[in-house]
């Protein structure tokens, strides 16, 4: 068997050793070098070519790097039929609760405000408020929203969540569906956008979502660039309906020069750097996807493409 590793990204010196120590029965072979297309078992990939895995006549599943699977299910020539795995993997994980409790913090205590009294060379204390006090809201409660969603109800910010269908997590108040979708965002004074990118989500941090938020809410968004309007948050910003946010996402990337975010006073940049897989535990869960799809199962991150996620 033959696994095929594309991504113009990652770091295929540091994938491809971990690759092999995980499937030391398997062949690994590294884009663009594919050999005959016919050899390849499985595509673990990020951003392939628009029609590649169409390609590949023997193919028996697709692997995508990252948690994300827009980069494939926008190719109109998806081998749909295929099974697709999404990475689910401990690294990913706890690197994006990592940002999103990092975010939070940053805008609970009020760091922009600080950084510039700093510039200003201001002395000046700010009415703190406790993190019970601060109502953050979490908008996706899968894999990587629940976990974020833990670390936040530990450090007893008054959380809650909102998904798509019904979930119950401890410590947080969850919401489900479009019906429940206001009284979540008139109680989330940081709000985190966790969701998958689908034709629902698409464009959902929008204005009228901004003006449900209560006035000078904060937001992060470290789904996809596509969930935000991006002139809609400017204009909620200039208004202070919006008093800041974090994007790591955009709708183009790398972000071009011209972007008012780049200087925006009240926003933060980060380059989709929120969380990224860690080949070592990467490799070993995509390894286990395989061992888990051969032996007929159903692998962790299995996507339902009619949901698309």
């Amino acid at each position: 068997m033959a696994l095929l590793f594309k991504s113009d990204v990652d770091r295929p010196d540091s994938w491809i050793p971990a690759l092999r120590t995980a499937l030391p029965g398997m062949e690994v072979r590294k884009w663009p070098e594919v050999g005959d297309p016919a050899e390849i078992d499985y595509a673990l990939v990020w951003q392939p070519p628009e029609g590649f895995l169409a390609s590949l006549p023997h193919l028996k599943a697709i692997l995508s790097i990252g948690a994300g699977i827009d980069h494939l299910t926008r190719d109109p020539k998806l081998p749909r039929h295929l099974p697709l795995v999404r990475m689910v993997e401990p690294g990913l994980t706890s690197g994006m609760t990592e940002f999103v409790v990092m975010q939070s913090l940053f805008h609970h205590r009020r760091l922009l405000d600080y950084l510039d009294q700093q510039d200003r060379k201001v002395w000046r204390e700010l009415a703190p408020v406790a993190a019970w006090q601060r109502r953050v809201g979490v908008m996706g409660l899968g894999e990587l929203g629940a976990d974020a969603v833990d670390r936040l109800v530990r450090l007893r910010f008054d959380v809650a969540g909102w998904s798509r269908s019904r979930r119950a997590l401890p410590g947080a108040a969850c919401f489900a569906g479009q019906e429940e979708l206001p009284a979540f965002l008139a109680r989330s004074d940081i709000l985190v956008c966790l969701l998958p990118l689908t034709e629902e989500t698409d464009s959902i941090l929008n204005a009228q979502l901004f003006a449900q938020l209560p006035k000078g809410a904060c937001v992060i968004n470290v789904g996809r660039g596509e969930h935000l309007v991006e002139q809609d948050l400017l204009a909620a910003l200039e208004t202070g309906q919006i008093d800041s946010a974090t994007l790591d996402v955009f709708r183009d990337e790398p972000l071009p020069p011209d972007s008012p975010f780049w200087s925006h006073p009240r926003v933060v940049v980060t380059p989709h750097i929120a969380s990224m897989t860690i080949p070592e535990t990467a490799a070993e869960a995509m390894a286990e996807a395989i061992r888990t799809l051969e032996a007929g199962g159903t692998p962790p991150g299995l996507v339902d493409l009619a949901r698309g996620y």
